[in-house]
């Protein structure tokens, strides 16, 4: 079982990074979904005792919502919206794609300083969990459009999704669910205010919002 947590975990770290060199939003949001789709699994991995009710309904949960809901809501907003690509963002895609690696790097080293993330599933677990909330702040105030940041949120949700079903098994799985269910409302919400930004504005740039002070 463990080396099926490790080669989803290593398929998340190449998520990301594609992520972070990904100029077109629409791959950008396959990318996530795909991140969804992964951590479905780590419940069944992860579960201590083996495979439980439980375990499969959680799973099966995030799937639903991070590998099918999200994605979808995302589209829809990205359809409305008409935007294709993360037009000059903040810091260039090569330059996101070496800082990813950066990230990854540090995570790595961060983690090796505390043993107590070493983790007795696999050792992946907590600097994939650390990279994955680097990248997500790195999208959120790299980018310039809405829908990347909300992108941004979600990878960091991700990562403490990782974090909390690999190295925190005994979580009690009402927990899990609630986070999930927070993260819906707030992919929720902020579909919602990109709906509304771009059309008011007509562009989603939210570095152009300070018109809004009028």
């Amino acid at each position: 079982m463990n080396a099926y947590i490790d080669i989803i975990l290593l398929a998340l770290i190449v998520s990301n990074l594609l992520l972070l060199g990904f100029s077109q939003i629409r791959s950008c949001i396959n990318a996530v979904a795909f991140q969804g789709v992964a951590l479905g699994a780590l419940p069944l991995l992860a579960a201590a005792g083996g495979v439980s009710v439980w375990a499969a309904l959680l799973g099966a949960f995030t799937i639903g919502l991070k590998g099918v809901i999200f994605p979808r809501l995302l589209l829809h907003a990205y359809r409305e919206a008409d935007v294709r690509h993360e037009v000059e963002p903040y810091i260039g895609f090569t330059a996101s794609t070496l800082a990813g690696f950066a990230a990854l790097a540090v995570s790595a080293w961060l983690c090796s300083r505390l043993s107590l993330f070493g983790g007795d599933l696999s050792s992946l677990a907590a600097p994939v969990s650390f990279f994955m909330v680097f990248v997500g702040l790195f999208v959120i105030v790299s980018r310039k459009k809405a829908i990347s940041q909300i992108l941004g949120y979600l990878v960091m949700d991700n990562g403490m999704y990782v974090f909390g079903v690999v190295m925190l098994r005994e979580m009690p799985l009402l927990v899990d669910l609630a986070v999930l269910m927070d993260a819906f409302a707030a992919v929720f919400v902020m579909g919602v205010a990109v709906y509304h930004i771009n059309r008011e504005f007509d562009h989603m740039n939210v570095d152009q919002l300070d018109r809004l002070k009028g």
